[in-house]
This record gives C-alpha cells, sequence and structure tokens, in this order.
C-alpha cells in the first residue's frame, strides 16, 4: 500500500493543509488536496498561547492538543470522502501538528508541536506518524528546516543548481547545487509579519499579491533597523520561528516614530526579499529560484526577490510539477513512508545534528 496522507498547519495558522499522496507513482502523484481553515476561535486560542508564553495555564495547552489532534482528523477525513476512500486504503498519515515553540537555542534545546496524534489515530481509524523533529534536536541538530531533504529527492536537477525557497510564516531555503550535499536554513520572516501587521491595520489575514504593500513606501530607516537583526548574521546551521520575530520585536523597531501603516507594510515585504535574496547571493550564486508556501502567490514579493537576485530566474514549483500551496503537507506524507520504512529522513548538513536520523513516533490504530 502505497497511499498516505501528509498533514501541517504551518507558523501562519492559516489553515490545515492536507494531501493524499501515492507512491507507487515514480517519483509520487498527488491524489487529492485540501487546506481546511482553523475555527477562528481555536486559532485565536493557539495564538494566545504562542504569543503569550509567560502566562500560559497547563490546562490550556492540554486541550488545545486534543483539538488541535481532532481538527487534523476531521481535515483527514473530509479528504478522504472528497476522493471515495476509507481508511483501510490509507498506510499512514504523517502529522507535523501545529509548532507551539521552537527553542533550540537554550541550554536545554527543544522544539514542541501540538495536535495529539493518539486522538488522530483513534478518530481516523489511521496509524499515524508525528513528532518529527524532537529527535533531531535530541541528536545535536536544529529540529528545523526539515524539507530540504524531501527537497533533494524531487527537486534536485543534473542541469541547474536550484534554490527552493519554502515562504510561510518564516523563510526558509534548500540549496540544491549540483554536486553538493543538501544545506538549507532558516532565512528570517517570510509572511509571519506581513500577516499580522495588516491584521492589525485592515483586520485582513494576509495582504493579497502585495497590493497594501504597493501603496506604501520603503521605509530605509526602518528596513537598516530590521536588518541590523544578529540572527541574520548566524551562520547555518540556524532556525527560527515567531519566538523572535514577533509584534514585540517589529515594535522594538519602530521605536516611537510616527509611520504610516502601508509603509511599514511596504518595508516589512522589502525586508522579507532582502533577507531571503541576500542568503540566495551567499550560499548558492547563480541558482534558479523555486518559491513554495504561501508566499509563492505574493507576486509582488516574487518580483522584488527577481529583481535582487537578478539575472537567475524565479518561478514556483509549480514549474518543477508540485503545487506550492501543498509541498509541506505532501513532504509529511513522505517523512511518515521513510519512517515505517526504518529510512532516515533529516540530513546533518541542514540541521548539525550528529547525523541523519530516523524521525518520528509511531502510533498505530490498532
Amino acid at each position: 500500500m502505497a497511499l498516505y496522507i501528509g498533514l501541517i498547519s504551518g507558523t501562519s495558522m492559516d489553515a490545515i493543509d492536507a494531501a493524499l499522496v501515492d507512491f507507487d507513482v515514480k517519483p509520487l502523484h498527488v491524489v487529492a488536496s485540501s487546506a481546511t481553515p482553523f475555527e477562528p476561535a481555536l486559532k485565536a486560542r493557539v495564538a494566545a498561547l504562542i504569543d503569550r508564553a509567560d502566562s500560559v495555564a497547563l490546562d490550556e495547552v492540554g486541550q488545545i492538543d486534543v483539538e488541535i489532534g481532532r481538527a487534523f482528523a476531521r481535515a483527514t477525513t473530509a479528504l478522504l470522502e472528497s476522493c471515495g476512500l476509507g481508511a483501510g486504503q490509507i498506510a499512514a498519515i504523517g502529522s507535523h501538528g501545529q509548532t507551539l515553540r521552537h527553542r533550540p537555542d537554550l541550554p536545554a534545546p527543544f522544539t514542541w508541536q501540538i495536535g495529539d496524534p493518539n486522538v488522530l489515530a483513534e478518530m481516523t481509524g489511521i496509524n499515524v506518524v508525528a513528532d518529527f523533529r524532537r529527535r533531531d534536536v535530541a541528536a545535536g541538530g536544529q529540529g528545523a528546516p526539515l524539507l530540504p531533504v524531501f527537497h533533494d529527492q524531487v527537486f534536485r536537477s543534473d542541469s541547474e543548481d536550484r534554490v527552493i525557497a519554502n515562504l510561510g510564516g518564516i523563510a526558509n531555503i534548500t540549496i540544491l547545487n549540483r554536486g553538493a550535499t543538501v544545506t538549507g536554513f532558516d532565512t528570517g520572516p517570510a509572511n509571519r509579519l506581513l500577516d499580522a501587521w495588516i491584521a492589525r491595520h485592515q483586520g485582513r489575514d494576509f495582504d493579497a499579491d502585495g497590493r497594501w504593500a504597493a501603496t506604501g513606501n520603503v521605509d530605509a530607516t526602518l528596513l537598516a533597523d530590521l536588518l541590523d537583526e544578529p540572527y541574520l548574521r548566524l551562520p547555518p546551521p540556524k532556525s527560527t520561528g515567531r519566538e523572535l520575530f514577533n509584534m514585540d520585536w517589529l515594535n522594538s523597531k519602530l521605536g516611537l516614530f510616527a509611520r504610516r501603516p502601508n509603509d511599514v507594510q511596504a518595508t516589512l515585504q522589502r525586508f522579507t526579499a532582502v533577507t531571503i535574496a541576500a542568503a540566495v547571493r551567499q550560499y548558492a550564486p547563480g541558482a534558479a529560484l523555486y518559491a513554495c508556501g504561501g508566499g509563492a502567490h505574493n507576486t509582488a514579493l516574487l518580483a522584488a526577490l527577481a529583481e535582487l537576485t537578478s539575472p537567475d530566474p524565479v518561478a514556483s514549483t509549480a514549474e518543477l510539477g508540485l503545487d506550492p500551496d501543498y509541498v509541506e503537507a505532501i513532504a509529511f506524507a513522505w517523512f511518515a513512508k521513510r519512517t515505517l520504512e526504518g529510512l532516515t529522513s533529516s540530513a546533518a548538513s541542514v540541521t548539525g545534528a550528529k547525523g541523519a536520523r530516523i524521525l518520528g513516533g509511531v502510533y498505530r490504530y490498532a
């Protein structure tokens, strides 16, 4: 049986992405996919846990862990019903869950994803593989990004050097230079600050095509302050999240100066483009860049990346045969398959761990 489901909710928490993948077709075939929006109340509760970490109630964490597991199960069931398949036809679910905290920089480093896999297995009747990141951290790695190993399998080319830019809440790049081992790291924020800023001032979840940013002007002083972030100067391996790049961080950069909100949005968009492009120019000059994740739909952001990395091409992973919206979900289906086959799915060259590891725990339905 080669049908697997991959599930993920990313840093932006815009939806539960699901992909049903057939691995009997080489290299793979996406049978169906879906994006199930979070219930607004649950999304708000998860955001409160993440953004107000100093006042978290343990009962709230425990309950949300179960509720996210239930939400992932409902997304799975709906996906199966949409294509007329039953639980018995699926080998396993690979569930990333929802990152609650990612702190590989502490003396006792950890990464924490919630969405109880026991609940997911019980509600769907399908074996679940989950908790993919913590084994890499235990082995001395960052636990992120994980996708470069999958990108290496499906996107590597013998004819061109490539960079795969995953533009979720946080941006990470995978470097696929010909004749070289895969590498990759988090470059900084992608959509996280853009989404938070437009939500505050426009009441919208995201800036479609960067249209609001286009009404503003880049503030050179603010951009310089944003770029003066120590994380950006760290060498890889490195990873980050909304623990660093959040509204408190942005407010500290804004200071007391009065700025037009749309100018801030334009500057944040430029900040994302500049940090990604700088990483590409330093570690993969001459490579073609292919974007995936929600930011791949921001035409203004892609245009800025094309400008900053010119003359190298910039496109979407759709050009390589995979829908940019579901690359991550597809990857976690692949990770589940690897785990059940007893194969490694991490790379020390990416995370800095002591070696490649078999990732994830297996939660069998029966």
